[in-house]
């Protein structure tokens, strides 16, 4: 990740390479959200059921292919949500949100579709506060269903960014208890809990223990949809991740890292997984190990050679 002015301090790494405090801020935040996990997707029909996901050996379709599939049926909200999902991933933030917003046109009571067009008016938004038409569509996902994960997340953010926030916490604390066991945000919400505490001087390794004694014990299918899958990193994490002082930000970096390095390794088969790490080591100033990574990768996902090393190629990696 490139610095991103040339104000900004830089730290040393072992390998004698200049990092910034916002790069490495970025990393932290990435890492507290992302997790190194899969971001999980939804695709919805005109049943609103979730169809399967797509074969991972399979070429995606283009944004061109996916815009002329949505326009050609503009009321089917299923071609919608993929293409907004599509652009989100390509960081078009406002392209994402009307596309989002076209497919609420096919299904309005589609609490997923609200939460995700709240997301994506977020992120294309350029306050530093949240913009109140990302809190309206994340209220209207609740209104719908309150259990939308999504919306609870980042309406438990506003808090947050408020400076409420043990209210913020206290709000994670009780998604978490709602959280079952293998749901695709289930570690990056302790995470950002444990972020959010450390930041502010509050205690919560207690209270997320209390909190996992509450969780149900089996993952209702629905729960684990991939629409619910809370994503990253917002730039609320990224600025809370700046705050911290800049060598407790490398040692919280190293060490986010290898965990993840240690999650790949006990189950390889996540090139996505893999590619995060492989930016992280690069940001991190270690391309050694982002070349091990890609070695790793390729090894524990033969099918994706191909993507892994254009991944690498792209972050430098030799």
């Amino acid at each position: 990740m490139a610095d991103k002015t040339d104000s900004d301090t830089s730290i040393k790494t072992n390998s004698g390479r200049g990092m910034s405090r916002t790069s490495i801020a970025v990393l932290i935040a990435a890492l507290v959200l992302a997790g190194g996990a899969v971001i999980y997707r939804a695709v919805t029909d005109g049943t609103n059921e979730a169809a399967p996901v797509v074969a991972e050996a399979e070429l995606p379709p283009t944004i061109e292919a996916l815009k002329t599939a949505a326009e050609a049926d503009p009321l089917n909200p299923g071609p919608w949500q993929e293409l907004g999902f599509a652009y989100y991933q390509t960081e078009q933030y406002g392209e994402a949100a009307r596309a989002y917003r076209q497919a609420i046109e096919g299904d309005r009571g589609n609490a997923v579709l609200w939460s995700s067009l709240g997301e994506a008016r977020l992120m294309a938004s350029d306050s530093v506060e949240m913009p109140t038409n990302a809190v309206s569509a994340f209220e209207k996902a609740l209104e719908l269903d309150p259990t939308d994960a999504r919306a609870r997340y980042f309406l438990a953010v506003k808090k947050d960014l408020a400076k409420d926030h043990e209210g913020a916490i206290a709000d994670w604390l009780a998604l978490l208890e709602d959280t079952p066991p293998g749901a695709p945000w289930e570690n990056n919400l302790r995470q950002t809990i444990e972020q959010v505490g450390k930041i502010n001087n509050i205690e919560v390794d207690a209270r997320i223990a209390a909190a996992n004694t509450q969780r149900p014990a089996a993952p209702p299918a629905q729960a684990l949809t991939a629409g619910n899958a809370i994503p990253g990193p917002s730039r609320e994490q990224i600025a809370a991740a700046g705050a911290i002082a800049p060598g407790e930000q490398r040692d919280m970096a190293v060490s986010m890292v290898e965990s993840l390095d240690a999650k790949l390794r006990d189950n390889p088969a996540n090139p996505d997984g893999w590619v995060m790490l492989m930016r992280s080591r690069m940001t991190l100033g270690e391309p050694d190990k982002a070349s091990q990574a890609l070695k790793d990768a390729i090894a524990g996902n033969p099918g994706d050679a191909d993507r892994l090393r254009k991944e690498a190629a792209a972050l430098g990696i030799e």
